[in-house]
């Protein structure tokens, strides 16, 4: 069965009121994590902290988030997954709560990198199988949807956070956004549905490590948009971490502007190009089956120009139409991640999949913080930020050979 049925009348209604719980505890989850980057800045100065440094807590952050991740994934297939995402949920959002009470270097590790991390890694793979569940002829638009609460998330975060640390400072933040996701976590735990794993009760039918593992890699294509999500995590990372210091830095504006600015133009275009891409792949995805890996190959490829522009023009306003033109591309590979990953994948082991793509993404995006930390004082952030286009171009390669060798074979029909 690739869809979980429950006694209710009101499922066709429910399906969609999962994605505005999902879309809410997703919000809270890119936003917890952009918190950080807002303030910066503000963070340095108050605990004396250098570039490598500030750099070190971010790539810990998502390191951890990539080595458990796949771990998540399998729980995912074993276990309800409304508790999943409840845990989670509450576990991050606690962590972030208390990042604002740091004072010292280790406290940003623990707190921000681990808890954060940690408590971060059990939502997407839980989340996202459960998606696919409820939505089979709708999954990319209902995916997309779930996907826009990131930009959303990012956006709101960057100006709010950017108010609160200039007013308040900057550990109000944390505190704001932690004691919002407790709430939510409670309204989550009372609204969402439990879920039945997608396994039989037969002891040789269940997922297992050991089965899920070669399901992945026995499918080329599989690895190769890991690979892909790979080089666009590595971009996405290194921009969201340095880009509102960039703006600070380079053209002098306030915490507040820059944490909006940095964010906003990238991130609206990017709902454009999201949701647009995603309508058109469930369109023609019956009759194109390839449609999916096409529109994120060409949207990798697109975007490459767009980041490099962004990173050395001279002008804010460059930087603008870069970040614009950046995002619906942005918009285009995201609206098909992971609806693209399940059509290699059987439904069971969907959430194991999910894990195991987002752990070859993220191991590889947690160096990009530190790196440009690096670059940072060397090159220039602005050339640093401009190098981000090639790893596009890698991303957009993996796409186009896995269309062009594999999928045919590694496809599967539901």
């Amino acid at each position: 069965m690739n869809t979980i049925t429950f006694n209710n009348k009101n499922i066709k209604a429910y399906k969609w009121e999962l994605i505005v719980l999902l879309w809410f505890a997703f919000f809270f989850n890119q936003a917890d994590r952009q918190i950080f980057n807002v303030v910066i800045p503000s963070i340095k100065s108050d605990l004396g902290l250098d570039d490598a440094q500030i750099g070190l807590v971010a790539s810990i952050l998502v390191l951890t988030y990539g080595i458990l991740v796949p771990i998540t994934g399998y729980i995912g297939d074993r276990y309800d997954k409304k508790k999943i995402i409840f845990f989670s949920l509450l576990f991050w959002s606690t962590a972030t709560l208390f990042t604002g009470s740091s004072t010292l270097l280790i406290h940003l590790v623990l707190l921000r990198g681990l808890a954060t991390g940690g408590g971060e890694a059990f939502y997407a793979p839980a989340a996202n199988a459960l998606i696919s569940e409820y939505h089979n002829k709708t999954r990319a638009t209902a995916m997309s949807i779930h996907q826009t609460a990131v930009y959303t998330g990012i956006i709101l975060s960057g100006l709010i956070t950017g108010y609160i640390a200039e007013t308040f400072g900057w550990r109000y933040a944390f505190f704001t956004f932690g004691g919002g996701g407790i709430i939510l976590a409670i309204i989550i735990y009372f609204r969402m549905k439990p879920s039945k794993p997608q396994v039989s009760t037969n002891d040789e039918e269940k997922v297992s490590i050991q089965k899920a593992l070669p399901v992945f890699f026995k499918k080329p294509t599989a690895i190769l948009l890991a690979f892909a999500f790979a080089g666009m995590v590595f971009t996405n990372v290194g921009y969201l971490t340095w880009m509102p210091t960039y703006l600070y830095e380079e053209f002098g504006q306030s915490l507040t502007s820059a944490g909006f600015n940095s964010m906003f133009y990238h991130h609206v275009l990017a709902y454009v190009g999201l949701m647009f891409f995603a309508a058109l792949s469930d369109k023609l995805m019956k009759k194109r089956d390839t449609i999916r890996l096409e529109i994120q190959g060409l949207s990798l490829l697109l975007g490459a120009p767009a980041i490099y522009f962004m990173g050395v023009s001279k002008t804010v306003v460059g930087v603008y139409i870069g970040l614009a033109v950046f995002g619906i591309f942005r918009g285009g590979y995201d609206s098909n991640i992971f609806a693209a990953l399940y059509d290699v994948i059987e439904p069971k082991y969907r959430s194991s999949a999910t894990g195991i793509m987002l752990m070859f993404a993220f191991v590889t995006g947690a160096s990009a913080p530190y790196i440009l930390g690096l670059m940072k004082p060397v090159l220039g952030l602005s050339n640093a930020l401009a190098s981000l286009s090639i790893a596009y171009v890698f991303a957009a390669l993996c796409i186009f050979v896995a269309l062009k060798v594999f999928y045919d074979k590694d496809k599967i029909m539901e």
